[in-house]
């Protein structure tokens, strides 16, 4: 059976001698893995030459590269005459017991190669925050399934920063300013942060006309997964502020703080993406707009460019175009100030 063997062979690794390691693991590794492959080829081919030539390294390193491994494991491997090569007892029971490990070598670089190169397929896990990943990346896992049916997907919502190498976390979708130089962060869309309230509440508490009238109004606070209690953030004449208001209510769930709001049960600073639509509906009105802060993003973020699997370049190019072409109809809402003098016009 015709074993396709890596290339090119190295024509001398530095092994140290097998007898007396400790560890099982290591001595195996010290016997020449070039070795074994020249091995492997010689006993394929019948030949030093035509294993040469399937490995591309000459007869002579094929030869030094048996005759080490013959020295390392103390045993005479091939008959060798001027017209004929051919095992000895040793070398078959050898090349019986290495053959299958190759054979899984090979299939495992084949796979490898695949993933980085062929169709997408694989497993795909992804994290991001509850409010973000419920209403934004949840709704594209469908078709981005049915676009590429053989990766299979993972969503996991969790507040806390993802920890990629101990969670093996792909792609995560995290909000704000990004801080970690050891990750890729590719901002997907502003983060708009909108001071609202629903037609209810303004009809009876009115609405703030300044970030100081928050200390009068029923207002209703975020706690992150940290455990802090979330401030709101404004900029006023020029200058980033910020202003715990005291609250009726603190919820650690964004959806939760929509669903509250909307009932009137108060006003609070949510996320673009979460409340455009109720704005675009009536359902809720928007306020404090001139003191609107920086957009801080939203992000995708990902541990290395390099050596990217083609599950993972995939999803992140189907996510960007859809998020981008889908934040355009969200940012178009106007945020202006939908009320004078603490009433509904």
């Amino acid at each position: 059976m015709d074993t396709t063997i890596p290339t090119p062979i190295p024509d001398r690794i530095p092994c140290p001698p097998i007898s007396g390691a400790g560890d099982a693991f290591a001595s195996s590794f010290s016997t020449s893995y070039a070795g074994v492959v020249a091995f492997l080829a010689v006993a394929d081919e019948g030949s030093f030459s035509r294993a040469g030539d399937r490995l591309g390294i000459g007869r002579s390193a094929v030869s030094r590269n048996v005759r080490k491994l013959e020295s390392q494991l103390d045993a005479r491997l091939f008959h060798r005459t001027t017209r004929s090569t051919s095992l000895t007892h040793e070398g078959e029971l050898f090349y019986e017991n290495c053959q299958p490990g190759m054979e899984r070598i090979v299939r495992a670089l084949e796979d490898m190669r695949e993933l980085r190169n062929g169709p997408p397929r694989g497993h795909l896990r992804i994290h991001s925050t509850p409010g973000f990943g419920r209403k934004v990346i949840a709704p594209l896992l469908q078709g981005f399934h049915a676009q590429y049916p053989n990766i299979t997907l993972e969503l996991l919502l969790d507040g806390h920063p993802a920890d990629f190498t101990a969670d093996r976390i792909d792609v995560s979708f995290r909000d704000g300013r990004m801080e970690d130089g050891e990750i890729v962060a590719r901002q997907l869309i502003p983060m708009r942060m909108i001071v609202c309230a629903s037609p209810a509440y303004a009809e009876a508490y009115g609405l703030p006309r300044h970030v100081d009238d928050l200390a009068g109004h029923r207002c209703i606070n975020f706690r992150a997964a940290s455990g802090r209690v979330r401030q709101w953030e404004f900029k006023v004449d020029g200058l980033a502020r910020k202003r715990q208001p005291p609250a009726l209510h603190t919820f650690n769930d964004m959806d939760l703080i929509l669903q509250a709001v909307l009932q009137g049960q108060g006003i609070a600073q949510l996320p673009a993406y979460l409340v455009c639509d109720p704005i675009r509906g009536r359902q809720l009105v928007a306020c404090l707009a001139q003191y609107a802060p920086d957009d801080s993003g939203h992000y995708l973020c990902y541990l290395s460019r390099k050596h990217l699997p083609v599950r993972i370049r995939v999803f992140i190019d189907y996510v960007t175009e859809r998020m981008r072409a889908s934040v355009c109809r969200c940012l178009s809402v106007p945020v202006r100030n939908q009320a004078r003098g603490g009433r509904i016009q």
